[in-house]
């Protein structure tokens, strides 16, 4: 971006994925305040054919911008990840992760080990510990009493959960800690997953604009009764995709902001019953074969779980109706599919470290639990800079700050 002051052109570094309104949405890297003058943006495309120079993870290439200077060119923050050393005043984790200097001490710990917030008496007794073993560990133990999503509970009978294969089952009463009910108007009518702060991800197709309409319930195992950790929250805003297309689900996502309590910024009291899901931020976290999992009421009473396998070739089945966005998952062989269960509702995968992600929103369904028909999912990692647009979030990643 380039903008002129008191004669005086000068450029700042911006980055937009196409989806903003204004440039306000957009990442701006060292800003300043512009108090006269015209700001331009300069746009470019991706040339085709071979990356001659940094191929981010996500298959973006990197042409203008370097890896490992601080600043994610890529979307997925891979040109920060597995760095030696950084470029000008970038900031070197311990983990290999270069991260802005304006990250250093601004109380956001960006590192895992949280090295980018000490001070030097902190330094000098970290610098005591030489082993390098114990320096892993006490950092591993450190990122894990920061994660704040993405954690199962730890009452869930995992080992019968992953010997299921296929078919809808009943979950325990608050197993799924995410899952939260969209009541419209008195009525259930879809699902949701919880982010963590006062903030709900479902389908655009499943709220409008009217927020009085709306409440939101969070650990809810039956339908249609409460139990003694279910809460009831206001709805505050709602906002819906700008390009979504009512007619063919495009973009069919929506955050909704949960109200405040009186005189909090939070917009309920704390709950060990309900935990946020992680926000994916890489397209390689999970891959076509991976079997995640998926939740609802459906017709039922009781929450339930099953299943499903991500499918790689989604143009086969869906042809032109298969839209950049969506992910498709289910069963081939018609025993469990999403059109089961509440539209807006999860579909979470769990990678090898045991954390949940939100990878799908469930969207549509096409011939439920018919052989070699599957659903449709919003694909949630498409929408990363959406979403941390939205919520204002500094970094929406696992530990969903």
């Amino acid at each position: 971006m380039v903008y002129s002051q008191l004669n005086q052109p000068k450029c700042m570094r911006v980055r937009c994925t196409g989806s903003e309104l204004s440039l306000a949405e957009c990442t701006i890297y060292n800003p300043e305040p512009i108090k006269t003058g015209v700001a331009v943006i300069k746009c470019y495309e991706e040339p085709p054919g071979e990356c001659k120079k940094f191929l981010c993870a996500n298959g973006k290439c990197l042409i203008h911008g370097k890896p490992c200077d601080g600043v994610d060119d890529c979307g997925d923050n891979s040109d920060e990840m597995c760095c030696q050393k950084c470029q000008g005043r970038a900031f070197l984790c311990k983990s290999g992760v270069c991260i802005p200097h304006y990250a250093v001490k601004d109380g956001i710990r960006d590192c895992l080990g949280g090295e980018d917030e000490l001070d030097e008496t902190d330094k000098a007794i970290e610098n005591t510990f030489t082993d390098p073993m114990s320096e892993i560990r006490e950092m591993r133990s450190s990122a894990e009493s920061q994660v704040q999503c993405g954690i199962p509970n730890k009452q869930d009978d995992h080992s019968s959960r992953r010997k299921r294969s296929a078919g809808w089952e009943e979950t325990l009463p608050t197993q799924i800690q995410w899952q939260v009910v969209i009541q419209d108007e008195g009525l259930i009518r879809c699902g949701g997953a919880y982010l963590g702060g006062c903030w709900v991800l479902t389908a655009a197709h499943c709220v409008r604009p009217k927020l009085k309409s709306f409440r939101i319930k969070l650990s809810v195992w039956k339908k249609h009764r409460w139990q003694s950790t279910t809460d009831i929250v206001p709805v505050k805003n709602i906002i819906i995709h700008h390009e979504y297309n009512p007619q063919t689900y495009a973009n069919d996502i929506a955050l909704v902001q949960l109200e405040e309590l009186y005189l909090s910024d939070k917009c309920m009291q704390d709950n060990p019953a309900v935990r946020a899901v992680c926000v994916p931020w890489s397209t390689q976290q999970f891959q076509p074969n991976d079997t995640c999992t998926i939740s609802g009421w459906g017709r039922g009473s009781t929450l339930k779980w099953a299943n499903v396998t991500l499918v790689g070739d989604c143009e086969h089945y869906f042809k032109d109706r298969f839209l950049p966005g969506m992910e498709c998952a289910g069963d081939l062989e018609g025993r469990v599919d999403s059109c089961q269960g509440d539209s807006g509702g999860p579909l979470v995968c769990t990678d090898t470290s045991g954390l949940s992600y939100l990878w799908g929103i469930v969207s549509y369904g096409n011939k439920c639990s018919e052989t070699n028909h599957l659903g449709i999912y919003t694909k949630v990692v498409h929408y990363f800079e959406w979403i941390r647009s939205k919520t204002g979030w500094p970094a929406v990643t696992k530990f969903n700050q």
